[in-house]
Parts: C-alpha cells; structure tokens; sequence
C-alpha cells in the first residue's frame, strides 16, 4: 500500500508538472520513514498532561512546497475525561501569517483500520489521506490531522467513539498552536465518513464548553458516519459492516469496559464471528485489504446472530454515538454522493433533516454519480465556498 500512496502520488504530480516535487518528496518521504522510527514510541511513565499539550514533535522533511509541517504527540482527552495521548500532522503555510494568524481546520480521516499500524501518518506519504491539503494551503489555512487515539501511539482503540475521536480533534488544533506560533484560535472541523462523525462531535463538544481557547467557526463533513445505528443496520449484511463491527469491538470494550463485559459485547456474535474478530479488528483497511477480505468475506451474513443496532447493548451505545444528541452552533457542511453504499444517501438526509429541526444552519450538498470513496475530495470545491462566505460579512444562506 505504501507503494501504490506513492505511485499515486508521482502520477498526479507528474499531470501536474511537478516532476521534480515529486522526486523530492518520494526522497524525503523515504528519510522520513527511516528517521521517524521511533518517534511515536514513549515510555509507560509519560507525565499526565493538559488537553492540547505537546509531548514530541518532529519537522516533516517531505511537507508539500510552500509549507511547513510536523509529527507531533500530543495529550487529549477519553470518553470517560482520562488523560490519553494521541498524534498527528500538522502542516502551515510557509509565508507570512496574515493579521489575526492563520485559521485551522483540523481534519478527521475516514476508516483506516483500528489498530496501532493502520495511523494516516504511519504511511508512506503522511500527507496522503488529509483530503483538501493542498487547495487548504493555497486558500491560507492550516491543517491538522489527528490519527484519533490508539493509533499510532499505543492505547486502547477509539474507533467511532464519538467524544474521544472529537476531543481528539481540537486538541489536535491546540497542540498544532503550540508548533505554530502564527496560527490563530479559528478553527474549522472536517471529517469524511469515520471523520465526519468525529467532526460532528468535535463540534459538539466545542458547543459544550471543551477547549475554548479556540473559536470553532464552522464544521464541514463528507459522508458522515452520523448515525451509527442507521449505518449498521444498512451495512451488516455486507463487506462493510463486518469490517466496521470488527473493528467496534476492541474499541467499545476498553471505551464502556466500566458498564459492559467483553461477554456482553461479544454475545451478538456467531461462533465464527467471535473466531474470527480479534484478527479482523488487528488488520488495516489502506495496507491489508487483500488479507481483510479474504478472512470477512466467509462470515457475509454470518458475523453477527442478530442486529447489533436492536440488540442490547449495542443499540444503546450505538445511539450515545450517533450525532445530533447535542447542539453544534455554528454552520455545518454535509456533502453526500448519491451512489454512495456504506452511508446511505437517505441516512445523511435523515441527519440533516433532524440539525434543521433543532435550528442548526446547514448547508446540504448532493452529488450525483458520486460514491462514498470520492465524497470528500468531490465535496471540496463547495467547502471553500462555503467556508469564504462564512467567514465573510455575506454568510451563506442554509438549505433548511
């Protein structure tokens, strides 16, 4: 997989022009990989630390022309508010903050496994999966991505907890602050599927009152992962929702391991689903997709005895998931390609539907012809329209 990240990347450059970027940034990335070895491995007595606070950092040698950029391991913050660390990408523009410093979006990346090895930033390009990067940088932001904790650096799974991977988020934005000292307090939250719904509830927590040394302007999302419940009854049957529930399993168990057993959680399993979801849950969707099929493939109808999203306990914690639960406050952006087949189209509709009636101010987008893959890349030109006339004096007006 690292392989084909590059191929991907010299090819676009190469329609670009950018031929000797490409060169440089393949070098770079190689130099990166060999001296970052070591970077996100920290002794067990790691001092507890405040939201945000920076515990390593390291220059990107490869970051893209005209920016800065860093690995960083931070501290955040879990469901159950214990001090937990987690790492990132952080990458700033080169030239000159403008008055008032260089606003943020930190981004949340869509499922990439569960496991420790399966982090955006452990690939061979870091940069490759913060969809918008570039467009980003040219319009005069930065961007941070967060590998959500359990990923990267060791510790429990937080795969689709809601308030651990949004938590996660902003304190992301926080440590990227302390890097940078042109960056301002704006920040915007950006999220495609997994991401999106942990960029509804960084929004979220932000309305309740977490982090507010920053100004969370706006959140934008692609194919959000809002409604678990919804998401899993559509998916189960399927491909996609025996990776998806594989890779609950571990998290949910370390997250909610005060209230439910392993025996509680692993009950909804047929045998050969409780064989077979340790190995599932240890294999990363970008870098071992060929083994991850082969072994979910069989269990196609046979994962699960019954629903996880109308079986106890899964459809309460399903539900203490799903977005919506609480007030955002500021724009929202969901972009939905209506070919998409792991979030259904009329689930996000169903989503936007419930933040009108609560009175949020949203902006719905969907695209024809467009699957769940390219929603991000495909919603970006409308997010940095969207994003100009929010922070404008001409704020866009909702579809609601």
């Amino acid at each position: 997989m690292k392989r084909f990240a590059a191929l991907l990347l010299v090819s676009s450059l190469l329609l670009s022009g950018c031929l000797w970027n490409a060169e440089r940034r393949l070098e770079e990335d190689a130099l990166d990989e060999f001296t970052d070895a070591t970077f996100y491995d920290l002794p067990d007595d790691v001092p507890a630390g405040e939201p945000g606070e920076v515990v390593r950092s390291m220059p990107v040698l490869s970051a893209p022309l005209g920016a800065d950029a860093w690995r960083v391991i931070y501290h955040t913050t879990d469901l159950g508010g214990a001090d937990v660390l987690a790492s990132a990408i952080v990458a700033v523009p080169a030239s000159t903050p403008p008055t008032g410093g260089t606003p943020i979006v930190s981004w949340g990346h869509p499922t990439t496994g569960a496991a420790r090895d399966c982090a955006p930033s452990l690939l061979f390009d870091p940069f490759f999966l913060m969809t918008g990067l570039q467009e980003f940088l040219s319009a005069g932001y930065a961007m941070v991505a967060t590998d959500y904790p359990g990923m990267a650096v060791a510790g429990d799974s937080s795969y689709l907890v809601g308030v651990t991977e949004g938590n996660s988020m902003l304190d992301a934005a926080r440590a990227a602050r302390t890097l940078s000292a042109g960056l301002s307090s704006d920040v915007i939250l950006w999220g495609h599927s997994q991401g999106g719904q942990a960029a509804l509830f960084a929004g979220q927590q932000a309305a309740a009152g977490y982090a507010p040394d920053l100004t969370v302007i706006a959140v934008a999302t692609a194919a959000p992962a809002a409604d678990l419940s919804e998401l899993m009854t559509d998916d189960i049957a399927y491909m996609e929702g025996v990776t998806i529930a594989s890779y609950a399993f571990p998290s949910y168990e370390a997250a909610y391991a005060d209230r439910y057993s392993k025996d509680d959680l692993t009950a909804v399993l047929t045998p050969a689903g409780a064989a077979a979801v340790d190995d599932l849950a240890a294999l990363c969707l970008t870098t071992q997709g060929d083994e991850l099929h082969s072994l979910a493939k069989p269990l196609i109808g046979q994962f699960v005895t019954s629903n996880p999203a109308t079986t106890e306990p899964w459809k309460t914690l399903l539900a203490e998931n799903s977005a919506g639960g609480s007030p955002i406050g500021v724009p929202v952006f969901v972009g939905q390609g209506l070919a998409d087949t792991t979030v259904d189209p009329s689930s996000t509709k169903s989503y936007v539907e419930h933040l009108c009636s609560t009175g949020e101010d949203v902006t719905f987008r969907e695209f024809t012809g467009v699957s769940h893959l390219l929603a991000g890349a495909l919603s970006m030109p409308d997010v940095l329209q969207w994003l100009s006339a929010v922070r404008s004096d001409a704020p866009p007006a909702g579809t609601c």
